[in-house]
């Protein structure tokens, strides 16, 4: 399976969160014994360290819906209002159970520049 693309922005100093639905045939895929894994790091530079990197553990800003297959991103506020304005690149990766990873979108985040705060 190819990756979509999705191209994210978000708002410096505001609170992020985007709900994925994984479908296939039009049809939720069970995502219980999954994990999940994103990284959103300046373009071509993998040598740096990522500048959001999330999880589906506790607490990891990521959390997967069972059987109704949605993915929920979630960054707060103080996180992003110490993101640099520019354009990244990411990309959101789910794991099975069997350690089956499946790259599901990946694409360019654009933090736009906060002007009130």
């Amino acid at each position: 399976m190819t990756a979509g693309i999705l191209n994210l922005t978000i708002e410096q100093g505001t609170t992020y969160s985007q709900r994925l639905t994984w479908k296939i045939d039009s049809n939720a895929v069970n995502l219980t014994g999954y994990t999940a894994r994103m990284k959103v790091r300046a373009v071509n530079r993998r040598d740096r360290e990522p500048l959001i990197s999330l999880t589906s553990s506790a607490g990891g800003g990521i959390t997967l819906g069972g059987s109704a297959g949605t993915i929920d991103i979630a960054i707060s506020a103080a996180s992003t209002a110490s993101l640099v304005p520019a354009k990244y690149t990411y990309d959101l990766e789910l794991v099975s159970s069997g350690g089956v990873v499946t790259r599901l979108v990946k694409g360019t985040v654009t933090v736009a520049a906060e002007v009130t705060y």
